[in-house]
């Protein structure tokens, strides 16, 4: 199989609820305008190259186009694995693709159950009866990681970039403002074995500071490469590896390890962000006994002591 078809999108897992299962009835959790959107894939329980289009999940998708590799027997196969994981997936792949407006319907053949799936970035609208591009390649991998939840839960973000085609995504009226929280660059391509990547967007938060948008928040406070989410692999600062729009809004291109990428940001809302102190023991915070997200105690109170068992206690004394 050749290797440029194998797009490892996303990233999954464990978590998924049904809120991220979209079927003949439109579901709010995943219906928004424009670059708005809810992220609620979960790195939890499976591996981030859990959905791939290769040979043995979705390859008819990758090789034939989205729309018309629905109609092969290699995805109903895949999806008959697991129906609920699989229709959490294509969600978020028809999310990312297609644009407001254009939904993507699918009947089980082996069930008779049928699902519509809504689009709503736009980010590879083109991609529907051929192989996909290198650009659609880069943008739906930046997409499927930059919806990506450390924790399996879903948070508002604002996806900005460009689509394949070179376009902007289209912002809502006061999305800049609203999301005001700049976050994370997003790029890579799995297709051809060339990664997955997160650059900061932001000058590091406080060690009190935490979001249940971990993958990124998480990689750049520690300034690691691998230990929050991997395999996503952590870049450094955008500003140092990537070039900004005009607006200085987005980037139109990031650059490494000699290979340039079409990246996506994603920005939050201050909700979104947590402080140690606030009272509130969060999803990202831990329990403990100082004024830091991993070791709160104002919120989430000291740690439960460990009591030896009987025969522990004695092999002590």
């Amino acid at each position: 199989m050749d290797t440029k078809y194998l797009l490892a999108l996303a990233l999954v897992s464990g978590c998924l609820d049904d809120t991220d299962i979209q079927t003949s009835s439109s579901d709010e959790a995943l219906t928004s305008t424009n670059g708005l959107s809810l992220n609620g894939l979960s790195l939890n329980g499976m591996s981030l190259n859990g959905l791939s289009l290769n040979g043995t999940s979705l390859n008819g998708l990758s090789l034939n186009g989205l729309d018309l590799g629905l109609a092969t027997t290699q995805f109903t196969t895949w999806f008959q694995t697991d129906p609920v994981s699989a229709a959490a997936q294509v969600s978020y792949i028809v999310k990312c693709a297609k644009p407001t407006g254009q939904n993507v319907t699918w009947k089980n053949p082996a069930t008779g159950t049928s699902y519509t799936w809504p689009g709503e970035l736009g980010l590879a609208p083109l991609w529907t009866n051929r192989a996909m591009t290198t650009t659609e390649q880069q943008v739906m991998s930046a997409c499927m990681v930059a919806h990506a939840n450390k924790f399996g839960v879903h948070v508002p973000i604002a996806v900005e970039g460009l689509t394949a085609a070179g376009t902007m995504i289209p912002q809502a009226a006061g999305e800049l403002t609203t999301y005001s929280v700049r976050e994370a660059g997003w790029f890579g391509n799995t297709a051809t074995g060339e990664g997955i990547y997160v650059c900061l967007d932001h000058t590091p938060w406080t060690a009190a500071a935490s979001s249940p948008r971990a993958c990124a928040i998480d990689m750049g406070a520690m300034n690691q490469t691998d230990a929050a989410c991997p395999p996503i692999v952590f870049a450094g600062p955008c500003a140092a590896i990537c070039t900004a729009d005009a607006t200085k809004t987005f980037y139109t291109s990031c650059k490494f390890n000699n290979k340039t990428y079409v990246p996506l940001v994603t920005r939050m809302q201050p909700s979104s962000v947590y402080t140690c102190g606030d009272g509130v023991c969060e999803i990202s915070e831990s329990c403990g006994t100082g004024k830091t997200a991993s070791s709160c105690y104002a919120d989430c109170g000291a740690c439960p002591t460990t009591t030896l068992s009987t025969n522990a206690a004695a092999s002590v004394r």
